[in-house]
């Protein structure tokens, strides 16, 4: 069973229905218990950080989170939330990643939306993904490049479109709105 981590982000029933082409169960939750007895967890996210970060911390899940054991996947908002701070409301994040989420600059338009290539993919959630394919993007902030950059994307400057520390994999991008690449990388993150 996957736990999807149940707060006020916007895409929390579409990784669902993605994990449920794939015929994998899941649950939307935050019960604690659930999550820390699940197999796997997911941690998706679109929303305002600030509001999340209080938010999680009224549940406990911002303590919860770092210490699980299991594969946790982080997709955007919850990626950066993985990260020690947060330039969008200037706001402590959950330090499982040491690096900073910073807002891109306004030489290009912000935000970054649509689909894009990734390149030096160095995770096993892109084995059997050319890197060629694009990925689809929503966000205004960016993880920093850093030793846990997995992969990188290029849009107004080189940013880290994933993240990986022990059993924490991070995905800047929405794998499930990115077709077959994203159920692809789904498919792998299922099997680790």
């Amino acid at each position: 069973m996957i736990a999807i981590i149940k707060y006020n982000g916007g895409n929390v029933s579409s990784v669902q229905n993605a994990l449920n082409r794939l015929n994998v169960d899941s649950v939307i939750t935050d019960d604690p218990e659930q999550i820390i007895n699940a197999d796997k967890v997911i941690f998706p996210g679109v929303g305002e950080a600030s509001s999340t970060m209080k938010l999680l911390a009224e549940k406990g899940l911002d303590t919860l989170i770092p210490a699980l054991k299991q594969p946790v996947l982080g997709i955007c908002l919850g990626m950066q939330l993985m990260c020690k701070d947060n330039e969008e409301g200037n706001v402590r994040g959950m330090g499982i990643f040491d690096i900073q989420v910073k807002r891109f600059p306004p030489k290009d338009l912000v935000p970054h939306m649509g689909w894009n290539s990734v390149s030096n993919l160095q995770s096993v959630l892109f084995s059997d993904i050319e890197k060629e394919n694009d990925l689809y993007f929503v966000h205004s902030y960016y993880c920093e490049l850093s030793d846990y950059t997995t992969s990188v994307c290029d849009y107004i400057l080189p940013f880290s479109a994933s993240l990986q520390k022990d059993n924490f994999y991070a995905v800047q991008f929405h794998p499930e709105k990115s077709g077959d690449t994203g159920s692809r990388l789904l498919t792998n993150f299922i099997k680790l």
